[in-house]
């Protein structure tokens, strides 16, 4: 998102730069969710709707009716109409005040970054995932679900990797990449990991395309309660991987699928 606006918001306004990972709609409510866990709630009535225009192309609607706006590098999607335009965050209970002091700021340039990489080594559970571990703000604060994608793929570690298997190189790697992508992002409406992508990003929102590595496509699953979406390589996000082989694998052995993904684009450049 590139720009957010709503002049009857109610709570605390989405920042550009932010990414949108969902839209839900559950009954008159239309939900969309940013990967920071903020969620844009809008009541629909009457002749309240949502259009998605082109940027630069003539509304449907006047300007006097739109209630809020989201705005991408190509599309802005517009609320007419709406009864009710509010925001809430998503609850997770490892962010409680209760639950001990907050990590970290890794946006600070000033952050304890050797703090969060202990903090990181002797979490409470030792048998949590590195992702899950990596977006508690208790560990440290400004990795989102974009970030945890883009690190772990630069570190080539496995979503399904466990706290308990990181080395202390693993733990100052994964602290040093957060800290460096948050930081040069800084301020930036588009955010941006690697400049090998139109996206700018290696492997965040490119699930079925060719990673930029080691050629392999990128899967995406849901993970946790609230389903958000993990990227990762299959190919080269194998270290510390208790499950899968660590040489690349084909997703299917019929001669004919084989052909297919070799005869992909992104794949052209494993021959040899």
């Amino acid at each position: 998102m590139v720009r957010f606006h709503a002049p009857q918001l109610i709570g605390p306004e989405p920042q550009p730069g932010r990414m949108v990972e969902a839209v839900e709609a559950n009954g008159k409510h239309v939900e969309i969710i940013w990967d920071d866990g903020l969620v844009l709630d809008t009541k629909l009535r009457g002749r309240s709707e949502w259009h998605v225009y082109r940027n630069g192309a003539p509304w449907r609607r006047s300007w006097e009716s739109l209630r809020a706006s989201v705005q991408t590098d190509d599309f802005v999607a517009v609320c007419f109409d709406a009864s009710e335009i509010e925001t809430y965050r998503l609850p997770d209970p490892t962010r409680h005040p209760g639950f001990g002091r907050l990590g970290p700021n890794l946006a600070r340039p000033d952050a304890d970054l050797s703090e969060a990489v202990n903090l990181l080594l002797s979490y409470a559970d030792p048998e949590t995932r590195l992702r899950d571990v990596m977006v508690d703000q208790h560990v440290m604060q400004g990795v989102g679900n974009v970030y945890r994608c883009e690190v772990l793929w630069a570190a080539e570690l496995s979503p399904w990797a466990h706290i308990s298997d990181l080395t202390h190189h693993d733990a100052v790697l994964i602290v040093n990449t957060a800290a460096r992508m948050v930081r040069a992002n800084e301020g930036r409406s588009r955010r941006a990991t690697t400049r090998l992508t139109t996206a700018g990003l290696a492997v965040y929102g490119r699930c079925g395309q060719g990673c930029i590595r080691c050629h392999e496509t990128i899967e995406s699953q849901p993970i946790g309660r609230y389903g958000r979406m993990m990227y990762w390589c299959p190919g080269c996000q194998v270290r510390l991987d208790r499950h899968q082989p660590t040489e690349i694998r084909e997703m299917d052995p019929h001669p004919a699928a084989v052909k297919y993904l070799n005869d992909l684009p992104w794949r052209s450049t494993r021959a040899g």
